[in-house]
């Protein structure tokens, strides 16, 4: 299982909403979640062999951007 990390532009919980459907039909994502308290809004992702560009490719089709962070 690895973990991602993300900084995103995801502002509150209508936008984990909206970018719910995307990450979640992803079959090899087990686990996700936004940070809404702090400013960067991280996105932290659970799964098995996750990529960032796949990450980021859900997210852009809702509307919202992610920046990899480095661990």
């Amino acid at each position: 299982m690895n973990i991602l990390k993300f900084k995103t532009n995801v502002r509150c919980d209508n936008c984990k909403a909206k970018i719910k459907p995307f990450l979640d039909e992803k079959t090899n994502i087990k686990k996700w979640d936004v940070d809404l308290t702090v400013p960067e809004r991280i996105l932290t992702v659970e799964g098995e062999e996750v990529k960032p560009d796949e990450v980021k490719d859900a997210l852009s089709k809702a509307g919202y951007t992610a920046e990899t962070i480095k661990n």
